[in-house]
């Protein structure tokens, strides 16, 4: 979704730069997309498409193999027999918005199960799977029309996170971190304080952590939330994938 993709080109590069502000140029130079856009254009074409989950999200991520894969899923990419590996990162709820986007007007269960689906390929740790499942949770019921309070209360119950503390209190604590665990809570609150959708994406780069995949999974719950300017999605089509037909054209059908 744009929301993602959006949101992981602002946070690129400021992903280990301990970045702690609000205030920033928005789609500001050294900027670019990550493997975060690359596999969140693999889920989606693995859901519109019915293909297999495994051998497509080989396929995107080796036509993109300077997107500074991690260590173990970068090796994952590349194995002739791929098979999950307990990965609980939080490479497992930047990629998923497609899941809940597709599944919109559906069951929350047909939602969960998209992205169930498409986690065990690589992310089978439990809190893997929890991680993409309460992102996908998440932004289903933001498309419902549910109010953010309420959002947070049903993500809490059902996943357990702590969902109470503002982004400033998260901002003075918070510490680089991969984990779903120690990224998906704030990403949601950094989604769910906002007015609007940028301020979504500027308070998940204002945690001084993994700010492209803080800033993916805040924008893709934000933009169910919000909605996304027209001239941030232009901008999206015509500067962030100008490269990158492949992925704008998934995208587009996904919208369409």
């Amino acid at each position: 979704m744009y929301g993602a993709v959006i949101g992981d080109f602002v946070g690129s590069r400021y992903e280990f730069g301990d970045f702690r502000s609000t205030e920033f140029e928005f789609f500001g130079p050294g900027c670019h997309f990550t493997d975060d856009t690359v596999c969140t254009a693999a889920v989606a074409d693995t859901l519109l498409n019915g293909q297999g989950p495994a051998a497509t999200m080989q396929a995107w991520c080796r036509r993109y193999p300077d997107c500074s894969w991690g260590g173990r899923f970068g090796r994952w990419i590349h194995e002739e027999t791929p098979a999950p590996y307990g990965s609980y990162g939080n490479g497992a709820a930047m990629r998923i918005s497609p899941a809940a986007f597709l599944n919109r007007d559906r069951p929350l269960a047909d939602a969960l199960a998209a992205a169930d689906r498409v986690t065990r390929i690589t992310h089978d740790h439990p809190e893997g799977m929890k991680g993409a499942r309460a992102t996908t949770h998440a932004i289903w019921l933001a498309f419902q029309g549910a109010a953010p309070g309420s959002i947070a209360a049903a993500i809490a119950e059902t996943y357990g996170y702590d969902l109470s503390r503002d982004i400033a209190s998260i901002r003075e604590t918070y510490e680089y971190n991969e984990t779903c665990q120690r990224t998906v809570p704030e990403a949601i609150v950094c989604a769910l304080e906002a007015a609007d959708f940028e301020q979504a994406v500027r308070n998940a780069v204002s945690l001084g952590g993994d700010a492209d995949t803080l800033a993916a999974i805040a924008g893709s719950l934000a933009e169910a939330v919000h909605g996304i300017p027209p001239d941030f999605i232009s901008f999206a089509e015509t500067g962030i994938l100008r490269g990158a037909p492949d992925i704008r054209d998934v995208l587009r059908a996904m919208y369409a």
